[in-house]
């Protein structure tokens, strides 16, 4: 019995990153040798062990035989013969088949400290093309690993383009694509996840609102970028740059998928985009089972988007109003982070990345003069003549005192809708004092 530490505890010691959890695997040993060592057995699928004293994982070094369609169709085979080459011969990248034995010696056999210096992302064997995850994984350490100066081998993007054309990827559950997904969306460098995946034409069988974006035209005087999926990506990049919550992120993603719904004969204008995305948006979020909180921040985000851009414009009643459809006193939190994913809209422009986004200000300045209102105090003004205040009165009450905070606010504001950057075409002539 040997064991031998393996996969990204040995590629990021060797790229000098700390943090990543251990893996050992054990050869020349079976279930009946781990348990009388004392170690607790966790796998289902194939043999995995908690050490008695660390709790790492051990696994029995093993085989895998491809039996049916997607990630879950293997045999899978592990036993005392089975060496530790066979073992990381099934692994998906060559930084991720090296391994270590107990005098950290370095055992190599597929020339992954070469590609780690070479900073190529490359397949071990043709086995790679058995399980269509890879894809998604593959395009995660691309963006984890952008930095670093990561590029995927030219064989290993041939043979995902392959795969993704294979129908293979229609296999994977939606709970693992939103993990790869969730997982990548920490990285700062996330957008280029999606990048590889429309590469290797994988984006338009897990996610295909997105991939229609790419192509489509926006008007040049505000997207100097012009194309929305590009557009779609720089917002994404600013979200990274401003937050680390992964509901602003995917909010920022998704925040245009309207643009995708609007006839050709429209194109480059997107007149009403922001309601025509949310149909999209709960269609990818009930695919993928995407968490609520997000679900949420990316509907709100993309329906009113453009009021927050049009902010200094909105009469005081309809800046009242879309803070109710925010639920912004309810939720002041999640008011902050639709203000980020708009201000990452702002900036996910050409030319525009540094630019001021006052408008997050005077939202927030608007929200804050409007919010700490006492009822008692107000009902004391407004008695009810029938005894006991009904909830449809205190709320009528609270709301014209909200309107008259703001309406006092905005005639002592210094800010000017002049000195505002130019974001959407549509101007202040657009708002109507109704519900947005």
């Amino acid at each position: 019995m040997k064991t031998y530490l393996v996969g990204g505890a040995i590629r990021d010691d060797m790229l000098g990153l700390e943090g990543t959890d251990k893996d050992w695997v054990v050869v020349g040993s079976n279930p009946e040798d781990m348990l009388a060592k004392g170690f607790t057995p966790v796998g289902k699928d194939f043999p995995v062990f908690l050490h008695p004293e660390s709790g790492e994982e051990h696994a029995l070094a093993r085989t895998e035989r491809k039996s049916g369609k997607g990630y879950t169709g293997f045999v899978v085979h592990a036993a005392p013969d089975v060496t530790l080459e066979d073992d990381l011969r099934r692994r998906d990248l060559t930084i991720n088949a090296m391994a270590r034995d107990n005098d950290g010696k370095l055992v190599d056999p597929y020339g992954g400290a070469r590609d780690l210096d070479d900073r190529i992302l490359r397949h071990v064997s043709p086995a790679f093309s058995e399980d269509p995850l890879r894809i998604l994984r593959v395009a995660r350490f691309a963006a984890r690993f952008h930095n670093f100066g990561f590029q995927i081998a030219d064989e290993t993007m041939s043979l995902m383009q392959a795969m993704s054309q294979s129908g293979e990827l229609q296999a994977l559950t939606p709970e693992r694509i939103w993990q790869e997904m969730h997982k990548t969306l920490n990285h700062d460098d996330c957008p280029v996840f999606f990048e590889v995946l429309r590469d290797c034409g994988a984006l338009k069988e897990i996610m295909p609102e997105l991939d229609r974006l790419f192509g489509i035209p926006q008007p040049p005087q505000w997207h100097p970028e012009i194309d929305t999926g590009i557009h779609t990506l720089m917002v994404l990049k600013q979200a990274c740059l401003l937050s680390q919550d992964i509901d602003v992120r995917f909010a920022a993603l998704v925040h245009d998928l309207g643009k995708g719904e609007t006839p050709k004969a429209m194109w480059p204008s997107h007149r009403g985009h922001e309601t025509l995305g949310l149909k999209p948006i709960k269609a990818v979020c009930q695919r993928l089972k995407v968490p609520r909180s997000a679900t949420e921040l990316a509907c709100l985000t993309s329906e009113f988007h453009t009021h927050a851009h049009r902010a200094l414009s909105l009469k005081p009643a309809t800046l009242l109003k879309t803070l109710e459809r925010l639920d912004a006193y309810r939720r002041p939190q999640r008011f902050e982070q639709f203000l980020l994913a708009c201000k990452a809209d702002s900036r996910g422009r050409t030319g525009f990345e540094a630019i001021p986004y006052l408008q997050a200000d005077y939202f927030k300045a608007v929200f804050n003069a409007s919010r700490d209102i006492a009822v008692p105090e107000l009902l004391e003004k407004s008695p009810v003549p029938q005894g006991k205040p009904s909830g449809p009165h205190i709320q009528s009450i609270l709301r014209e005192a909200r309107l008259r905070a703001i309406r006092q606010y905005l005639k002592d504001s210094p800010y000017q809708p002049d000195a505002v950057p130019a974001i959407t075409n549509r101007t202040a002539s657009s708002d109507k004092d109704t519900t947005p």
